[in-house]
């Protein structure tokens, strides 16, 4: 089988040319493979105990890998039929080995351990090679994100300085408003003394002259 079968959808990047698939596309990040066939019992896909799943990713990116491994699976009996058995028997049952062994004998006569195990290699191997590719995709995310965040935080800090800058100066220039603002009145308290004192004097002036031609009037018109 050809190692593009393993070439599953992203686990970092949403592929939205798929949007228009449907929800239930979206709800696995394998591809839809096509039924093979198996010569012993399907193990249900293994899942983490509830009490370590502090990873919300962690059943759905296993079920990607659990996938990914089964699509690698060639026609015949290999490593992968055995490990499908020795899963649903129990990997720690010496019998459950034996068992799957003589089965894999029947289906394939010329079976041999150093077959399985070169089998059991090459799927490391390609599994390998696909957690160095999303691994690495994982991280070129991740060093962006980071310097996004890291970009946007100066950014904002530089702002923030450069308002708070504003503000100290804006404070100061409202100090020295209020600092005018109370000089006003002293500083034209003693002009406005003199203006009201030449006004007042204007007024007695004016009624001192006045009164003094009224009383040479008034004895004009009462002597004369």
């Amino acid at each position: 089988m050809a190692k593009e079968s393993f070439n599953w959808k992203s686990l970092f990047i949403n592929d939205e040319t798929n949007n228009a698939e449907g929800a239930a596309a979206a709800q696995s990040s394998a591809p839809v493979l096509p039924a093979t066939e198996s010569k012993f019992p399907n193990h249900a896909t293994e899942s983490f105990p509830t009490n370590s799943l502090t990873n919300p990713f962690l059943n759905e990116i296993f079920e990607v890998y659990d996938k990914g491994f089964e699509s690698l699976n060639e026609s015949g009996f290999d490593f992968f039929e055995l490990y499908k058995s020795v899963i649903a028997v129990g990997v720690t049952n010496p019998q459950s080995y034996q068992m799957a062994f003589t089965m894999g004998k029947s289906i394939k006569s010329d079976l041999t351990k150093e077959f399985l195990l070169q089998k059991g290699s090459f799927y490391i191997a390609e599994i390998e090679k696909v957690y160095a590719k999303y691994d690495t995709i994982g991280k070129t995310k991740k060093a962006d994100l980071d310097n996004s965040i890291t970009k946007e935080k100066y950014n904002l800090s530089k702002s923030i300085s450069d308002l708070e800058a504003k503000i100290i100066e804006l404070q100061k220039e409202l100090e020295a408003k209020k600092i005018e603002l109370q000089k006003i009145d002293p500083v034209n308290m003693e002009q406005l003394s003199e203006i009201q004192l030449k006004m007042e004097a204007n007024n007695l002036a004016k009624q001192k002259i006045l009164t003094s031609i009224n009383t040479v009037i008034t004895g004009i018109n009462q002597y004369l």
